[in-house]
Formats: C-alpha cells, structure tokens, sequence
C-alpha cells in the first residue's frame, strides 16, 4: 500500500523534471486540472495543452493536471456540472439515475462520426448544453485552487 510520504515523493520529483518556472509549471497544471472537469471526454488532452500554451503555461505539466479526471472522478464531475448547469440554466430538476453519460458520450462519437445533427440535438444537447455551462465555475475554482497548491508545492 502506498503511504502518503511515497505518494507526495513521487508527484515532488515528477513536478522536478519538468522544464520551467514554477509559475509556468503549477500554470500548466492548473490548465490540465480545470479542462478535466468540462464534459469534452477525449479532447481533454489537447484542450489542456492548448489552453496552457495559449496561457504560457507548461504544455507538459498540462498533460499531467489531466489525469485529475479519470475513471474515479468523472462520474462524480459530470452530476456535479449537469446539476450545475441546470441551476445556472434555471431548468427543472433530473435525477442523475436518469441521465446515463456513458450512453450520452457513446452517442455523441456516433453523432460525430455519421454527422447526424438529429441525433446530437435530440440526444446529447439537452444534457451537454446544461454541462458545458456548468462546468465553468468548477474549472475556475479548481483551475486557480489547483495553481496556487502546485506552486507552493514547486516553491518548496
């Protein structure tokens, strides 16, 4: 089992390898960790090394702030956010036992892939729409949050 000294002494020299400033670096970071939280699943990659690039932030330490999404999280990022949404959008409430986002996101590549906007407008809208403009308090408050413990962490 894996204490908590190991674990901090495994991500201290991770974040030690990267090229940069610590400001570049927890910048980086902080753009992985926000882009995990919008419902773009497969893009997050590319979407947290571009926004650190366009930010100056370091594109590497971007791809490492991604994995704050992975399998455990994004179940509980995506009711979050649709719930989110849906308080911001003023819309009714839906039960999360309702919305099933493995169908959703399995719909949305077969929508991109045969260009059928009947599908992504009938199926996945109503649930992406109330996502994409919930997620955005959550990327600011966990983008900055995750800046300002990265370079403490870097500081150190």
């Amino acid at each position: 089992m894996i204490n908590r000294q190991s674990f901090q002494r495994y991500w201290r020299a991770r974040f030690r390898r990267l090229r940069g400033t610590p400001n570049s670096i927890a910048l980086g970071i902080a753009c992985g960790v926000a882009v995990s939280f919008t419902p773009f699943v497969g893009a997050h990659l590319m979407l947290a090394m571009l926004v650190a690039w366009m930010m100056r932030g370091n594109v590497a330490a971007a791809a490492l702030g991604t994995a704050a999404g992975n399998p455990w999280t994004f179940p509980f990022i995506w009711v979050s956010v649709f719930y989110t949404g849906r308080k911001i959008l003023g819309l009714d409430y839906t039960k999360a036992a309702d919305v099933d986002f493995a169908s959703v996101f399995a719909k949305a590549i077969k929508a991109l892939i045969k260009a059928d906007f009947d599908l992504f407008f009938r199926d996945i809208w109503p649930i992406l729409w109330p996502m994409m403009v919930g997620c955005v308090p959550f990327c600011l408050i966990v983008g900055v949050a995750s800046y300002y413990v990265a370079r403490l962490m870097l500081k150190r």
